[in-house]
């Protein structure tokens, strides 16, 4: 009999409904609980759940915590004219950040999500993985991972595809199985992050300069949180030409815009960076990278300056390379990591 504890982190949602009914089948003591991030929430789902499952069910009030370190950084970053990635954030700072400290303090062994990815320890090391369904694999947002987290995390869903998935939730009769995937960032379900900024701060952005990167103007922007690197609808402008963000000033409050070609670069840097299993890349390598979620990998070499800066160079330039995304390495379905293009 297993007597390993895990902490399931249950959104409502059927992933983490069945990577709890998952681990209660591989024999762990398991324990829900869901944090309360955003909203109050409803939580009666998740409950219903672990009930059915014959769990001990906690909430976790975060909510302070999330504004802190997910809602105010992903404001700052657009008023920084950056594109912000806020799930990488919350998984460093809450999902396996506090998560793990109430692990702790629950004397449990493993802090389990319902992820698509997969952990695997070979001669002693932890590499992350992809999960066996690619195309609902989440390991590009899970780069910021260390050894001895990964030490503590199972991912039970990295094995299954997502049919398989809502189909052992219907032979379990769990109340989520047929519940539908959440899509956008959570604490803004619409997708209008620009009214979600304005709402929640209440602050007004000043109107700024449409600059063409040949350097004359085309007159008056409403502010940079509006725009986001690459954009082209909504710019409000008739041209000769179709144009396209290239880049957001904070310092002069300017917008530039110019040709889609102007969008392609082959080379990008991180800071902020985390090579998963511990060793600085000093020397460089071949890897695929990526350099937003819905990116397909490209062939690269990558390698890590003095200051930990990670660098990048793409075999074929690139589109629309963004300041506040995450640039992530694989080599093959392992992610070696990652870190915040600069």
């Amino acid at each position: 009999m297993n007597k390993m504890k895990a902490v399931i982190a249950m959104s409502g949602g059927v992933d983490s409904s069945v990577a709890a009914l998952l681990m209660k089948n591989e024999g762990y003591t398991c324990v829900g609980a869901t944090m309360q991030l955003y909203s109050e929430g409803d939580c009666s789902d998740a409950k219903a759940v672990a009930d059915k499952l014959g769990m001990p069910f906690y909430i976790f009030p975060l909510k302070e915590e999330f504004k802190n370190l997910v809602i105010d950084r992903f404001i700052e970053f657009y008023e920084q004219g950056k594109t912000p990635n806020p799930c990488v954030e919350c998984n460093r700072t809450l999902k396996f950040g506090a998560m793990m400290d109430k692990m702790h303090e629950l004397d449990a062994d493993f802090v389990v999500t319902g992820h698509y990815a997969r952990v695997v320890c070979e001669n002693g090391e932890y590499k992350l993985k992809k999960a066996v369904d690619e195309s609902k694999d989440q390991s590009y947002f899970l780069y910021m991972l260390t050894q001895d987290q990964l030490k503590h995390i199972k991912f039970p869903l990295g094995e299954y595809t997502k049919p398989e998935i809502r189909e052992i939730a219907e032979e379990n009769g769990l109340i989520t199985a047929r519940k539908k995937d959440s899509q956008d960032i959570c604490f803004v379900p619409d997708g209008d992050y620009v009214s979600f900024i304005k709402g929640y701060n209440g602050k007004t952005y000043p109107k700024g300069l449409f600059m063409h990167k040949d350097g004359f103007s085309f007159g008056e922007h409403k502010g940079i949180v509006n725009y986001t690197i690459g954009q082209r609808k909504g710019l409000g402008i008739a041209y000769k030409t179709p144009l396209y963000v290239l880049n957001i000033d904070p310092e002069t409050n300017n917008v530039i815009l110019g040709d889609n070609e102007d969008l392609f670069t082959d080379e990008v840097s991180a800071k902020n960076v985390n090579i998963i299993s511990g060793k600085p890349i000093t020397e460089p390598i071949r890897v695929l990278a990526r350099v937003r979620y819905r990116h397909k990998e490209q062939p690269a070499t990558a390698w890590q300056t003095e200051d930990g800066i990670l660098h990048v160079k793409f075999d074929e330039p690139q589109r629309a390379i963004t300041k506040g995304q995450s640039l992530v390495i694989f080599d093959g379905d392992t992610v070696l990591g990652g870190g915040e293009i600069i």
